[in-house]
């Protein structure tokens, strides 16, 4: 049957199975949102930003595990994706983007709004796309779909020129390609399963990839067959339950003391989905010196590439968890009761008498199981990691790899639709003026989201390093803003508290966690509240400082 290419791009959402998209309609998308009106079956959140719709497809396509779509018009509409678009790149997301471009005929001649979208995206994207002919836009959507869900996965942008939107072409509908993982045959992991046995000290360090392959009950089967510690990255946070008995926490640069003296003690380090990045592996030449270190990753790019390996398999982390499983024994190690006292005397030693710390303390215990969390980022984001635990996978929405800040309400707001579950998004006063235009999207939408903003006046985490660093030359990170958050979150139809004391704590969070409505939470913080323990990039883990005087 014949349809225009606007109608073409909607039925080959539908054949998706996309039923949520985001997005801000302008001129070179008119035709789209005709299209999306008239049929009518999918639901599009029109956010205050695009930036914000490009962090609500990600956050939507965290919580969901399925593909999140934004759609921008051409020029600036198409430029505010970046941010959010570079964000997903960085930490693996399913995300496809669509823009809309000038006709034909006028590109190339700097028309009204034109912009080389896919050349400015090409760096950030695991592909793109600029689509100039009608009849080939059902096989690019449906591409798109499965390049941005195959191996590791990422954002796709698809650019589609005003004349594509009204030409005509034959659709017929397709059963959508699906993206399988190859099994990883034994073969390829005899090695590591022969190292694996020998370890007395064997560590699983676990990143984004076992998340984003939903390989959790693997790891936790893994972990007990070997009696041993499992330490996350904060995009692996959920991957391993952090109730659960061998769980270590965060490594790394804010990572607990436990994790980074185990790191140092091991003999043997099983690094599945992660990339060792440099808030991970600090030092390159001396983080698993002397070690076995075996890598499981989908992407070979990431093989050897930040970190010297032992032994290297390619492939799905629940592919080649699922074939190692059966390779190995069960045996008992002392290394797994190392791990457990380390943990109990840091319990014992944590400083938890800072406000933000018990607002988040107390908020873990009072929230439901399934609530998602996510951050913005900044000292509140490490705390989270720290001193929130999180129990289930795709429960937790960060931007680790870009450090994007503004990413967390658009995030909560993709989160929330995603997922139907309250969202906590913890954010810092920096963060929030970035995207708090979003809040007028929550209270449209009417999303059950509880901000808990951390307000010490300042850039908190920046202020730390200058005042470690830098002498406490506070250069610009005093920001002092005069914003009344309570009054503004009220002024936006949003409910808003303050905390200022301890009382405040338990009686406040009660009540926002009790409202299916957005609340904002003005957690009036001091400005010397700090991320311990730290590590300064370079260093080595036996250079930790758990205490602020021991600098």
């Amino acid at each position: 049957m014949k349809k225009i290419g606007a109608e073409i791009l909607i039925e080959c959402l539908k054949e998706q199975g996309v039923s949520t998209v985001f997005g801000y309609p302008g001129g070179t998308v008119l035709d789209i949102y005709d299209a999306l009106y008239r049929d009518g079956t999918i639901n599009h959140v029109i956010t205050s930003h695009e930036q914000g719709a490009a962090h609500a497809a990600d956050g939507y396509a965290r919580v969901t595990g399925r593909t999140g779509v934004v759609i921008a018009t051409s020029g600036p509409g198409a430029t505010n994706l970046v941010t959010g678009i570079a964000t997903a790149f960085m930490d693996s997301v399913p995300v496809v983007a669509i823009t809309g471009n000038v006709g034909i005929t006028m590109l190339g001649r700097d028309s009204f709004q034109e912009i080389d979208i896919s050349g400015i995206t090409m760096p950030i994207t695991k592909h793109n796309y600029i689509v100039k002919d009608v009849n080939t836009l059902a096989d690019v959507i449906r591409e798109a779909f499965l390049i941005a869900n195959s191996g590791r996965k990422g954002p796709v942008l698809i650019d589609i020129l005003k004349n594509v939107q009204v030409g005509e072409a034959e659709y017929e509908p397709a059963i959508p390609a699906a993206a399988h993982s190859k099994p990883v045959p034994a073969s390829a992991l005899e090695s590591a399963a022969a190292a694996l046995k020998k370890a007395e000290r064997p560590l699983i360090l676990v990143g984004g990839g076992a998340i984003a392959s939903d390989a959790s009950r693997e790891v936790v089967a893994l972990a007990e067959k070997l009696d041993a510690p499992v330490a996350s990255t904060l995009m692996g946070l959920g991957a391993c339950p952090a109730s659960h008995p061998l769980f270590v926490g965060m490594i790394g640069m804010h990572g607990t003391a436990t994790a980074a003296k185990l790191c140092m003690e091991s003999d043997c380090i099983l690094a599945l989905g992660t990339r060792f990045s440099d808030r991970v592996a600090l030092n390159r030449d001396k983080f698993a010196a002397g070690k076995t270190v075996i890598q499981i990753d989908i992407d070979d790019a990431e093989i050897d590439k930040n970190v010297p390996v032992t032994y290297s398999v390619l492939g799905d982390v629940k592919q080649a968890l699922t074939t190692l499983l059966p390779m190995l024994q069960q045996k008992r190690r002392s290394f797994s009761k190392t791990a457990a006292d380390y943990r109990a005397a840091e319990q014992k030693k944590n400083r938890t008498d800072e406000l933000g710390h018990k607002v988040l303390i107390e908020a873990a215990k009072l929230a439901p199981k399934d609530t998602i969390v996510v951050t913005d980022v900044g000292q509140h984001q490490m705390w989270t990691a720290q001193y929130y635990p999180i129990e289930r996978p795709r429960t937790f929405c960060t931007s680790g790899g870009l450090g994007t800040m503004g990413y967390g309400l658009g995030a909560a707001i993709g989160a929330a639709f995603g997922s139907g579950k309250h969202v906590i998004l913890v954010t810092g006063d920096g963060c929030f003026n970035m995207n708090l235009n979003e809040l007028s999207t929550a209270v449209t939408e009417n999303l059950p989201i509880t901000i808990l903003l951390m307000n010490n006046r300042a850039l908190g985490m920046v202020r730390q390093w200058q005042k470690l660093f830098y002498n406490n030359r506070f250069s610009q990170t005093d920001i002092r803003k005069k914003t009344d958050y309570v009054k503004f979150a009220e002024s936006f139809g949003a409910k808003g508290y303050a905390i200022e004391k301890e009382a405040d704590i338990a009686p406040v969070l009660k009540k926002a966690l009790a409202t299916p409505s957005p609340v904002l939470v003005d957690c009036r913080i001091s400005n010397d509240e700090n991320v311990l323990p730290m590590i300064r990039p370079g260093a080595t883990y036996d250079t930790i400082i758990t205490d602020w005087e021991e600098k």
